[in-house]
């Protein structure tokens, strides 16, 4: 059987892919198929702007053509250091969590293979590169007073139409925060109740209001590596293709309370931990033609990435009552402090995320650039399965495709030349993915950069800003009145890319 990951909550949220984490098949889906323009420094700082340009082993992943553009061989090391900001408010109440971290998103081993003799076929260039296209890191903690309603009326909305059985070792909701919930007596069939009810509706002593908080923490990464090929045909058309091979690392925590004004309780704690990995496989294919001296065009594809994920989920939850007598049917039981947790649930799947289409114009001088990038791509087609008979994704595809439309993402960056120095800058959006006009998910980057080339050697510093307003519940209720987050994350990247040339 399947195991859904952790709370299926509201698809509302859905933020920035290194910031974002996943509740839900679907938004799992998102999170790991919308990536980052990757690279060096030098690409980085012209927003991610690469498709029509090349000579720079970001090209390896982009538009394997670029690399037929190289004159020489070259090896390079990037280094960057990231500072992540979010702001979580709850019906006013605002909190900040900061951090940073050290990463090396970037190398590359380029090998120029010129030919000798004259000819229209000038030779070739293989790259080996390896490239962060997605950074999981977050923290965020939000807390709020809520009179309206309570997770424990999620927990009884998933537990009502079916009895008691539903909870029993090997059923559907036993390692469930719902089946937590029935084990910590937060909630229990109405035939306890007196007059009796029905054995399928389910009630708690507990209270709607309380004071809310969650803390959230993800940590991971996608790379990328890539063997590339580019060709270079009289200096006017080059062409390449490459294999991609991607390792994916996520994992979340989250710690979720509430804390009541009662006689009978005093708060309940639910900890959920998530721990996602795997590894994929694409193909890229690209052209690039220069019809004139200060003009270039690109054109490229990216296949489907082919994921096997394996998936672990495990959650535990804590409740402190007040020394309260509770009929559980059978005695009185008093209640003071109870715990249970759910077995480790490991589950293996396939993901294939979409592919992409990017096209690119570059208007070159000697004193610099101007280059621009569109790229398609339809988050619509991502797509789950199993090789497990009895293991369905029917329904997550469906949501999918009825959540998320197909996208175009917009890249511009310019580059000034004087002497060896370079001054670069760039813009970058990622448009929203939802079919509902009223979630907007968009990304927006700005980055610039400055550079310095030698014969032997050549250094480029970048640094890029990432802004992304979302919302997010930490359930939802049929009558819509769960708590509603609003976040705004932001991650600011400061990266140097060291190359030599042999």
């Amino acid at each position: 059987m399947k195991k859904s990951i952790g709370i299926v909550l509201s698809v509302i949220l859905l933020s920035i892919n290194y910031s974002a984490w996943a509740q839900s098949y679907a938004e799992s889906a998102l999170l790991f198929g919308r990536t980052q323009p990757a690279g060096s420094a030098r690409i980085i700082g012209l927003g991610g702007t690469q498709i029509a340009l090349g000579g720079d082993y970001s090209s390896a992943q982009s538009n394997p053509a670029g690399l037929g553009m190289y004159n020489r061989s070259e090896v390079t090391l990037t280094p960057a250091l990231s500072f992540y900001n979010s702001q979580a408010t709850l019906n006013g109440s605002t909190n900040n969590e900061s951090f940073s971290k050290f990463n090396i998103p970037g190398f590359s081993l380029v090998f120029n293979m010129k030919r000798d003799q004259e000819g229209d076929f000038k030779g070739g260039t293989f790259g080996i590169t390896f490239s962060r296209i997605n950074d999981f890191n977050n923290s965020t903690i939000y807390s709020g007073h809520n009179t309206t309603s309570s997770i424990v009326d999620y927990f009884m909305e998933q537990a009502n139409g079916t009895n008691t059985s539903q909870f029993d070792n090997g059923q559907y909701q036993y390692n469930t925060p719902t089946g937590l919930a029935y084990y910590n007596y937060l909630i229990g069939p109405t035939t306890l109740l007196d007059p009796p009810g029905s054995d399928s509706q389910y009630f708690t002593d507990a209270p709607v209001e309380s004071d809310q908080r969650e803390e959230i923490t993800t940590t991971g990464r996608s790379n990328q590596w890539n063997f590339s090929y580019g060709a270079n045909y009289k200096d006017i058309l080059f062409f390449g293709g490459g294999l991609g091979i991607t390792t994916l690392n996520y994992k979340s925590q989250k710690v979720y309370s509430e804390g009541y004004s009662s006689d009978v309780i005093n708060n309940m704690q639910l900890s959920e931990n998530l721990n996602v990995r795997g590894s994929g496989v694409n193909v890229t294919l690209g052209a690039i033609a220069r019809p004139f001296n200060f003009m270039q065009l690109g054109l490229s594809f990216t296949s489907p990435t082919y994921y096997q994920l394996t998936e672990t989920y495990d959650a535990s939850m804590s409740t402190s009552w007040k020394n309260y007598d509770y009929w559980d049917g059978h005695q009185n039981v008093r209640l003071n402090n109870e715990s249970a947790s759910t077995d480790e649930v490991t589950s293996d799947y396939s993901l294939t995320t979409p592919l992409k289409l990017s096209a690119g114009i570059a208007f070159i001088s000697k004193y610099g650039f101007i280059s621009a990038d569109i790229e398609r791509t339809n988050p619509a087609k991502s797509r789950y399965s199993s090789n497990v008979t009895d293991v369905s994704f029917s329904s997550d595809n469906d949501q999918i495709k009825s959540l998320y439309k197909a996208v175009y993402n917009y890249r511009v960056g310019a580059e000034l030349r004087y002497n060896i120095f370079r001054v670069r800058a760039g813009y970058n959006i990622q448009s929203s993915t939802f079919q509902d006009r009223n979630i907007d998910n968009k990304i927006e980057s700005i980055s610039g950069g400055v550079g310095v080339r030698l014969k032997k050697f050549f250094a480029d510093f970048a640094l890029i800003q990432r802004k992304a307003s979302n919302y997010y519940s930490p359930y939802t209720l049929s009558d819509a009145s769960e708590p509603v987050v609003s976040i705004k994350n932001k991650i600011t990247t400061s990266m140097i890319t060291f190359g030599f040339t042999f």
